[in-house]
């Protein structure tokens, strides 16, 4: 990355997988950086990052982190699969709408939003489609929903903000809060969703972060890509079940073998949500709809904008980055991950 002049900096969730790989290029390139997140991080304090802690709920927290600041990279979210719609909204949509608010209010030039490709998933197999795509008239989960509210107000918001949105898919590697431990803890309970040959895209960690400084680069030098959204990958497409394979080879364990139809899947998903939401079990079920479909289908994007805009190419391939996984996957990490 070319030395730039030092811009204040403030990423929410700086504590969090993607948000923390941000925060380091910032510092790397010589940005006075500050956090906000719920909680305390010691790894970010050893950076010299300046932590606020707070509800991103909270208008007024959000306001004091926001003031005297050059750009706000908005990371935070509430990303798992199950859970009350009031949580995802207050987090994904008045979060946002906060975030957006406080820029405004103290004059924050620039702002890089973090959306997901699910915002625009219909169940149905995706197959390099582009940002074009219309979102789905309905959603069986929460998660997509409130994600897809927020992306159009930091949209509708870059008539006086310059805003870049990005859809990072299936992001991945050493440190991964998310997809990793979900593998690894579930190993011996996997099974194949549908016929095993759905393509999929991910990004591996350092190339998504690096994605996100490549954003706020761009907006600087050319401010008409403002409101523009960008969808971020590895750029080539893999099975998905080769890849949960190979993260599960990282941590030394066995590929995933038996199979169960799609079909199949999504009644299970559907008759668990009614019971779940009948009896207000708060635990996640084994399988629901939007898993079903997101296992067993194809969701790959078309780059091209990303790579005409910003310039963006993966620095990292996937096969460095599982090199990278399995040696951080050490027997520690393994435990933790499986609750020993």
């Amino acid at each position: 990355m070319k030395k730039r002049a030092s811009q204040k900096v403030l990423v929410t969730g700086g504590g969090g997988f993607l948000g923390s790989a941000i925060v380091k290029l910032l510092v790397e390139r010589g940005d006075h950086v500050r956090s906000f997140s719920r909680n305390y991080y010691p790894e970010l304090a050893s950076m010299g990052v300046a932590q606020f802690q707070g509800d991103i709920a909270d208008k007024t927290s959000v306001a004091n982190a926001c003031r005297e600041v050059d750009l706000v990279f908005h990371v935070a979210a509430k990303a798992a699969v199950w859970g009350a719609y009031s949580d995802y909204y207050r987090t994904n949509v008045t979060g946002t709408q906060n975030i957006i608010e406080a820029c405004k209010k103290h004059n924050v030039s620039k702002l890089v939003y973090t959306s997901s490709p699910s915002v625009i998933f219909d169940g149905t197999d995706m197959e390099g489609v582009n940002e074009s795509y219309p979102y789905p008239t309905n959603y069986n989960a929460y998660y997509p929903k409130t994600k897809a509210l927020a992306e159009q107000a930091v949209r509708a918001a870059s008539d006086s903000l310059l805003t870049v949105i990005l859809r990072p898919h299936l992001i991945w590697g050493p440190k991964d809060s998310h997809i990793v431990p979900r593998i690894i803890a579930r190993a011996k309970q996997l099974v194949i969703v549908g016929n095993g040959k759905n393509l999929v895209d991910t990004i591996y960690i350092d190339n998504a972060a690096y994605a996100h400084i490549l954003a706020a680069v761009k907006l600087d030098e050319n401010p008409s890509i403002s409101g523009n959204i960008y969808f971020i990958s590895q750029g080539k497409p893999v099975l998905l079940w080769e890849m949960i394979n190979n993260i599960l080879k990282a941590g030394g364990l066995p590929p995933v073998k038996r199979s169960i139809s799609h079909k199949a899947a999504w009644l299970i998903g559907a008759i668990l949500e009614l019971v779940y939401n009948i009896i207000n079990i708060k635990s996640e079920p084994k399988m629901t709809r939007f898993v079903a479909n997101e296992l067993a289908k194809s969701h790959w994007f078309d780059i091209s904008a990303a790579q005409n805009d910003l310039g963006y190419l993966p620095r990292v391939s996937t096969k460095e980055g599982l090199k990278q996984l399995e040696a951080w996957l050490s027997n520690t990490e393994l435990n933790k991950m499986r609750g020993l």
